[in-house]
């Protein structure tokens, strides 16, 4: 925890054997990553997968834990939660719905839908705490009417094609993808990850998608997002629903990736329900 090299990082050794000894001790519940992990891919070669499949814990964090989260699901099938990293509890405002959200999905075993918050913030969580600009939530788009079920797969979508190719991404069979980026994205680098996504080998077995919530920094307009998104024939019979509560804005609901999920989309009535987590 206290090393620390160049690239704001710590050795492979050091993070594999952590991460090891975290899922090894049976007295643990759940491992939290303390913040994204821009380099855990580095990890994914070096891990001991059936140590991870036989010692199943909760798993949680966001952003650049994805590649780790997804890498899980392929090697071993366990269900992973995209959802609020270590650091994110120190929120002191506002996080009631992210709190509420982490419990439905990580404490409880029922189903439960998913409802667009009041209001959210693209502040940075941990700056100025006691000075919040709130802007009020218009609620979900849907691009694309439809309905799906599935496995839900994705999270960060950089760093998801980050595992194309590779044995640590997970099938795209009978799947619903949840996709997000951060501020460094825009329109034009969003469309070329999706792109890239969907030239990825079975992405005819994903039956819907869902888009988390872009940042203002990104410049994605809503009018930019329906011309990218109808741009795809290969999304064109599928359920899209756009500007849903996670990603990097907050607050942010935590879901199950290697969870299932039901989708309806449509222009008066839409829904997401989270079924098995």
């Amino acid at each position: 925890v206290e090393e620390c090299d160049d690239f704001l990082s710590s050795s492979i050794a050091s993070r594999v054997a952590d991460l090891h000894d975290a899922f090894r001790d049976d007295s643990i519940a759940a491992v939290f990553s303390v913040i994204g992990g821009f380099n855990c891919n580095q990890l994914l070669r070096y891990i001991d997968w059936n140590l991870v499949k036989k010692h199943p814990k909760i798993f949680i964090g966001y952003s650049d834990t994805t590649a780790l989260q997804n890498a899980i699901l392929a090697k071993t099938g366990l269900v992973t939660y995209s959802g609020p990293a270590w650091s994110n509890f120190g929120q002191k405002l506002y996080f009631d719905y992210s709190m509420d959200y982490f419990k439905k999905c990580v404490m409880n075993n029922n189903p439960f839908c998913v409802e667009p918050s009041d209001s959210w913030s693209d502040d940075v969580w941990y700056k100025n705490q006691e000075d919040r600009h709130l802007i009020d939530n218009k609620g979900w788009r849907v691009i694309n009417e439809g309905r799906a079920e599935g496995i839900i797969i994705g999270a960060n979508i950089c760093t998801l094609n980050l595992l194309q190719g590779t044995e640590y991404f997970p099938n795209l069979n009978n799947s619903v993808l949840f996709i997000e980026d951060d501020e460094t994205s825009n329109p034009l680098l969003f469309d070329r990850d999706l792109q890239s996504l969907i030239h990825q080998k079975g992405f005819s077995g994903v039956k819907g998608l869902i888009i988390g919530r872009f940042q203002k920094q990104t410049k994605m307009e809503s009018r930019l997002l329906d011309q990218i998104i109808l741009s795809k024939k290969e999304l064109s019979k599928m359920p899209v629903i756009v500007d849903v509560d996670f990603g990097h804005t907050s607050p942010i609901i935590t879901y199950p990736i290697g969870g299932e999920v039901s989708v309806i989309a449509g222009v008066k009535k839409s829904k997401i329900e989270i079924l098995k987590h």
